[in-house]
């Protein structure tokens, strides 16, 4: 077994590897990737303590979860097997005003009927529980739900079971919404810039605007759909958060006690498939072979690469800072892998553009035109810094990889996310974006000098990559003997054996 499998799992056969024996963990992900790939990450750990953990996906997403599944599974001689379990549904698309073809999977839908698959995915609850009651099967003892999914706490309650919220974001952007919530910090303001303290945060002094921490849900469209999942929240049985404890101690204990609730926190969950094949059959299959991807790292010096990815939804879309990004890119003279996504999205012009740079950075400047191995990258040692959108997978992934990142949040928790990693931990570099609907380019002198910053930087350079390193440390001794998020691990499994 690979060395941070065994970490893992070593907990779980110190005590005779029947933890969780009598436990089945039901995980019902949202399937966006920031938020599918964690939950994924999390049931094969629960698995490797002796339980069982079923993943509940739409058509679209099986094949990726056996695939992770398969890939990461122990395949040394006397390693116990993984029991991790696929159920997929069928998601009733005409029904909820969605395409016919292919609408299950969320990188075809239009954001603009984004209410429309949420409430095409609460018509999964009848269907889950006939599968989850039906004879041989084993009977749950523990729902783990995103947050996002209000209709599953009517499903946990039908069974007569708990039902855990699991949460892919950190507690410092959980604490600072909920304040904000709470003490209607937002009401009375006038404009969506406008900045309030944030309450509650004792000494350190934060500020936030609307357009910062909108709340869940909190659009026009969505009819109550934010109160139905802050509802939700409220009746869980617990939560589980992909951070550690080690990293933001304070916001961990302040969450917990602010929601009057248990919380385990039991990241960095990438670390399960450290130094392991699965690395690159996380999520969507990449669009680069890994064996092309490791050779081309490895012809570079360590610490050199920046790496540019804007996640799974976000993406450069407009064509002026498409070229801009590329023009900046390639006037930083650093190694650069970019995963521009998808061609597709940009016209022709930009499309030509891009093979023109191509061209003139060849052997200097990798594009990957769709889905990036994004954490086998980042663990490479020629990598050296992180251009990110600030989702918190792809912060946390950088904090377990040791990088300081060029922060380039585009919505949701994102610019928070943005204040965690620049104001509080101080890995971080800003290009300038502090709120969502404001049309600026970031010029390429700009992203040339934010790129000088995390691979150079002279002595300020060098302490944000010194905490990047510390924080990396913390993360490795997070899952292993008195880490918290190992033994937060083992107490979540325990707690919901069943009888």
């Amino acid at each position: 077994m690979p060395a941070s499998q065994e970490a893992w799992a070593a907990l779980g056969r110190a005590n005779s590897g029947d933890v969780g024996a009598r436990a089945h963990f039901v995980f019902v992900p949202l399937m966006f990737q920031g938020h599918f790939i964690p939950s994924v990450d999390t049931a094969l750990m629960v698995a490797t303590h002796g339980a069982v953990a079923t993943v509940v996906v739409t058509a679209s997403y099986a094949a990726r979860v056996r695939r992770t599944v398969d890939l990461a599974a122990p395949g040394q001689p006397g390693a116990s097997p993984v029991d991790v379990r696929v159920v997929a549904l069928p998601l009733d698309c005409a029904a909820a005003g969605l395409l016919a073809d292919g609408s299950d999977d969320i990188d075809r839908i239009p954001l603009g009927i984004g209410p429309n698959y949420f409430r095409a995915l609460s018509r999964l609850r009848e269907p889950l529980e006939r599968r989850l009651r039906a004879a041989g099967a084993p009977y749950p003892t523990c729902i783990v739900s995103d947050f996002c999914l209000p209709w599953t706490q009517e499903l946990a309650a039908s069974l007569g079971v708990p039902r855990v919220c699991f949460f892919s974001m950190c507690a410092f952007y959980l604490l600072c919404q909920h304040y904000v919530d709470r003490d209607n910090a937002l009401d009375g303001v006038v404009g969506d810039d406008v900045e309030v303290i944030v309450p509650g945060m004792g000494d350190k002094r934060l500020v936030v605007t609307r357009a910062q921490a909108p709340g869940f849900f909190r659009l026009t469209g969505w009819d109550g759909y934010g109160d139905a999942v802050e509802r939700a929240l409220d009746t869980a049985d617990g939560i589980v958060m992909n951070t550690f404890t080690e990293m933001e101690p304070e916001f961990v204990a302040a969450y917990a006690a602010a929601r009057g609730k248990k919380v385990w926190t039991i990241g960095p969950v990438s670390l399960y498939h450290r130094h392991t094949m699965s690395l690159a059959a996380r999520g969507r299959t990449a669009d680069i072979d890994a064996d092309e991807c490791i050779q081309w790292l490895d012809s570079k010096e360590p610490n050199s690469v920046v790496y540019v990815s804007f996640g799974s939804i976000a993406h450069t879309a407009d064509p002026e800072q498409v070229v801009e990004l590329a023009l900046g890119l390639e006037a930083s003279g650093r190694p650069f892998i970019w995963m521009v996504k998808s061609a597709e999205l940009y016209g022709e012009t930009v499309r030509e553009f891009l093979r023109e740079l191509e061209a003139r950075v060849a052997g200097r400047g990798l594009l990957i035109r769709g889905w990036a191995p994004q954490v086998l990258i980042l663990s490479h040692v020629a990598v050296g810094g992180f251009v990110t959108h600030c989702g918190w997978n792809s912060i946390l992934e950088a904090i377990a990889a040791g990088l300081p990142v060029v922060t380039w949040p585009r919505f949701s928790d994102q610019y928070l996310n943005q204040k965690m990693a620049v104001e509080v931990l101080g890995i971080g570099v800003s290009v300038g974006i502090v709120e969502e609907g404001k049309d600026i380019v970031v010029g390429r002198t700009v992203v040339e000098k934010a790129i000088g910053s995390i691979l150079d930087g002279g002595e300020e350079g060098e302490k944000r990559r010194k905490r990047a390193r510390a924080l990396a440390e913390k993360a490795r001794t997070t899952v292993q003997e008195g880490g918290s998020s190992r033994d937060n691990l083992f107490d979540f499994v325990q707690s919901f054996r069943g009888e």
